[in-house]
């Protein structure tokens, strides 16, 4: 913060003297009062360097974080929001792909203990399968879990392998599989509701209990076709276990995520 001194009033001239002398001194006593406030004039106009400062916000933010311990995404997601993490895992939901919902453009990671997703509003370009690592901040979104971070705390790393789904029942999606990569498979057991400008929902289920699939929107354009789906039709979705407040959903990503026997 720019700190301008001033001059208190105390600090003017009080001398008792003859009516003369008294007059000579106040004049003097203003003409240094005027020299002073030019030079704090001054030291006030070189304070633009703090600008740069503040404008240098993400660097500040990519000193705090670089220093985090990489622990595994399980460890990372059993601790309190607001901790600094630093994680690595290959990529399960490639950048942008939920923007039509999330209005950022993270992406989600996983490693062989588990999977999370991170909260960006960079706009980064990597592929499926990328090995990702991220320092960032432990936080909610809608009650989702995830990592918050900037661009200058992500970074993609040699190597890569692709993320194979976990077969799951309808009725286990919940916390304990959210920010993982699942394949569930059962009866559409709704019309296709329109949840526009954010995606669509799918209902389905296998005996075990109802689960949303929701279909996000890329150009307007769902990321799975389901305009042909039907009530009773047996459906197969891939996709990442998210939350939306209450809900959990499945969250497909790409074309190839619905199979329709």
């Amino acid at each position: 913060m720019t700190l301008t001194l001033q001059v208190p009033m105390s600090a003017r001239a009080r001398w008792v003297l003859p009516l003369v002398g008294s007059l000579l001194l106040t004049a003097a006593a203003c003409s240094d009062d005027a020299g002073s406030d030019t030079s704090e004039t001054g030291t006030t106009e070189t304070g633009t360097t703090e600008t740069g400062t503040t404008e240098t916000g993400t660097t500040e933010t990519s000193g705090e974080t670089s220093g985090a311990e990489l622990v595994t995404i399980e460890q990372a997601r059993a601790l309190d929001d607001g901790m600094m993490v630093s994680v690595e895992g290959h990529t399960s939901v490639a950048p942008g792909t939920f923007n039509s919902a999330t209005g950022e453009f993270g992406f989600a990671i996983q490693d062989a203990s588990g999977g999370i997703y991170i909260k960006t509003a960079d706009m980064l370009d990597f592929p499926l399968d990328t090995l990702v690592t991220v320092t960032g901040t432990l936080g909610q979104m809608n009650q989702l879990r995830v990592i918050e971070a900037v661009a200058a705390d992500i970074e993609s790393v040699s190597g890569g392998q692709a993320v194979e789904p976990i077969s799951a029942a309808t009725g286990d999606i919940d916390e304990d599989v959210e920010g993982t990569l699942v394949e569930v498979s059962g009866t559409v057991t709704q019309a296709v509701q329109d949840d526009s400008p954010y995606g669509l929902k799918v209902y389905i289920d296998d005996g075990t209990g109802e689960v949303q699939v929701f279909v996000h929107l890329i150009d307007g354009v769902g990321v799975i076709d389901t305009t042909e789906l039907a009530i009773d039709d047996t459906i197969t979705v891939v996709g990442l276990v998210a939350q939306y407040e209450e809900t959990y959903e499945v969250a497909p990503r790409q074309p190839s995520d619905l199979v329709v026997p």
